[in-house]
Order: structure tokens, then sequence, then C-alpha cells
């Protein structure tokens, strides 16, 4: 039996990218999917159609992560038509790619929204129906941890928030059995982050394997975090990112 049968999963931004590759990865371990997307109704259709395909039941929700009612609402649409929530994954998470200094107050204001409110929204509307056994997982970054490359000094203090985040709220929730824990990716070959984009060079040089990661590799790591195996790792700081801050 899949270790995520009867548990159900809410994947935020999971209409491409990492978060489709997570919302894939969770049913194929036996998961019922919800995702929320913002925009290209047609490509998070398309992540329901193929969760269907494979036998598991998913729903797609327009849900902004900076909009905190539509945060809200996502999470009560997906215990309305699932019955519970097990399973919580703050993938939605935007980025800037530009000097600190030329970075307008409203790039700023929107990387807060989206990385850092977007996430307390979700998880705390996420708490009210969790059980024990409930995770919570959100998607980082390895420059949370470390700083290696210029352009992203905003992005990388939403993600250390994260980070610090994680590890507050874990110890908060562990009296209920629930763990709470952060994966951080490196480098990952996505439309956001293309392994043949002008950013790339300098991330590429700072990994030990002199590669992009691939979105499966993300969402390996995920479903094993979100699964009965991962049941005494809770406040982790995960990295996948081929090396990049060893």
């Amino acid at each position: 039996m899949p270790k995520l049968t009867e548990k159900v999963a809410l994947v935020t931004g999971g209409s491409r990218g990492i978060g489709a590759a997570i919302a894939k990865r969770l049913a194929a371990d036996g998961a019922n999917v919800a995702i929320t997307y913002t925009k290209g109704v047609d490509a998070a259709v398309s992540v329901v159609k193929e969760i269907e395909r494979a036998g598991r039941k998913a729903i797609a929700i327009q849900a902004d992560a900076a909009d905190a009612d539509a945060v809200e609402a996502a999470v009560e649409k997906t215990v309305a038509t699932f019955g519970r929530l097990d399973v919580l994954v703050n993938n939605a998470g935007t980025a800037v790619h530009k000097r600190f200094e030329e970075t307008t107050l409203e790039e700023m204001d929107r990387l807060i929204g989206v990385n850092i409110r977007g996430v307390f929204v979700a998880t705390q509307a996420a708490l009210k129906h969790m059980k024990s056994g409930g995770r919570i997982i959100s998607i980082g970054s390895a420059v949370g941890e470390r700083a290696l490359t210029p352009g992203l000094v905003p992005y990388s203090a939403t993600k250390g928030a994260v980070k610090m985040f994680t590890q507050g709220l874990s110890r908060e929730v562990a009296s209920r059995g629930i763990t709470v824990n952060n994966v951080q990716p490196g480098p990952i070959d996505t439309d956001a982050n293309p392994a043949a984009g002008e950013w790339a060079i300098p991330q590429k040089a700072f990994t030990a394997l002199d590669r992009y990661g691939h979105v499966d590799e993300v969402a390996a790591l995920v479903a094993f975090v979100a699964g009965p195996e991962s049941s005494y790792i809770t406040g982790a700081n995960l990295t996948v990112d081929g090396g990049m801050i060893a």
C-alpha cells in the first residue's frame, strides 16, 4: 500500500515547476491532492488530470499566496472537498533577480507577501484542521542559509525567515504530533530559473556536483518528509542543492 494512502495534501503554487512535481509525487505515493495557482489555469488543470489518470483525486484552487483571504479559503475548500488535511506544502514563492539597490519597494512588498506572509497564513489555517501525524513542509532555499550569488538579497532574507519560522513552529506544535520542516533547494531547472538562463552560470559554479537539479529530486525529498518514515524529523532545514552550501 502506498505510504500516503488516505492522506490529503495541499500544495500551494502547485501548477508548475517544483510545486507540480511535488503534487504529482505525493499523489503517486497515495495522497489526494489540492493545488493552488495564481495564473495559468490550463497548467493547473493539466496537473489535476495527470493525478486523476494515476487513480487519485485532485482539485485546483485559484489563490494568490499574497491574498490572505484566498489562501484561507483554499485550505477550507481542501478540507470541505476531501474531509481532512494531513500535509501542507508551502511551495508558492516568488523571486526578484536584481541588485538590492535597484529593487523597488513594491517588489520587496511582493516578496514578503508571498514568501513570508503567505506561508504564515496557509500554515495557521492548516493547523486548525491537522491532527497527530500532520506535516507542515515549506520550500525554502539554500540561499536562505548562505548568500552566494549577487542579485538575491531580499529573496534570501525571506527564505531565511522561513528557516527560522520552521524551527520555532516545530517546538510549538510538537506536542500535537505535527512535524514542521523546511526543504531548501539549490538551483533547480524550472521555467523561473532555467539551467540555460543568464543567472545560471554563477549558481551552477557554486554546486559541488556542477549541475542544476531536477524538480523530481526536490519532490522526492518532500515525499519522504511527508511520509511516516520521517516521524522523528522536525525543525530541520534539509538541503537538496548539489552541495551548494557544503
